[in-house]
């Protein structure tokens, strides 16, 4: 099986520029002092890494090791979260500016629901907010298993539908129809918490 192609910008080397193969970006940044490079999984991807700067794209942080690693952090990206008072409990999501902070919404409080859920109701709220803006901006969420309710156009929640759960009920249908119905080509990433801290949408009640 072909390996996928890859896309390779070069923000510091000796002709900055993006490459169709690593042989060629080698070319550009090895033993250059400073070389800035990363590789993207498509051309659209490297273009707009390309034109943001090596600063939105490529940064070093240290690790809760103190070990020093590539954080390689899109920050042309929307980062997502949730929280919640109990389980199930007043829910609320939104979605901000991974560089800046910035919120761009914010849903809840809503009754009886559980974090899992609003991880994946926020996801789904940037995809069709991004879908509308014809971006293709990445999206990060720290919730492995709402990144992967969405891959499977369901949420796959143990909440019980009752009277009390019945609005909540009604937003998961709406998120999964949509799912269903609209494809996307953005990118869903998972936040590494471990490496880059807690995520720039995260409401700081741990």
């Amino acid at each position: 099986m072909a390996k996928p192609k890859k896309y390779y910008v070069v923000w510091a080397g000796r002709n900055p520029g993006i490459y169709t193969s690593w042989d060629e970006c080698k070319e550009q940044v090895n033993g250059y002092q400073g070389a800035k490079y990363k590789s993207f999984p498509s051309e659209q991807e490297a273009k707009e890494a390309f034109a943001a700067g090596a600063a939105n794209a490529y940064s070093s942080k240290t690790s809760t090791t103190g070990q020093k690693v590539q954080a390689d952090i899109i920050y042309n990206s929307i980062s997502v979260d949730a929280a919640c008072s109990g389980n199930p409990g007043d829910l609320e999501y939104q979605g901000v500016d991974t560089k800046t902070g910035e919120r761009i919404f914010h849903v809840g409080p809503i009754e009886n629901g559980t974090n899992n859920i609003g991880e994946f109701l926020a996801i789904v709220h940037a995809l069709a907010l991004l879908k509308k803006q014809n971006s293709n901006k990445t999206i990060y969420s720290d919730s492995a298993t709402a990144i992967s309710w969405v891959k499977r156009k369901k949420a796959n929640t143990q909440l019980e539908y009752s009277e009390k759960t019945k609005y909540i009920w009604t937003l998961i249908k709406r998120a999964e129809k949509w799912l269903q119905e609209n494809t996307y080509s953005n990118k869903i990433y998972k936040w590494e918490t471990k490496d880059w801290g807690e995520i720039k949408a995260d409401f700081g009640r741990k």
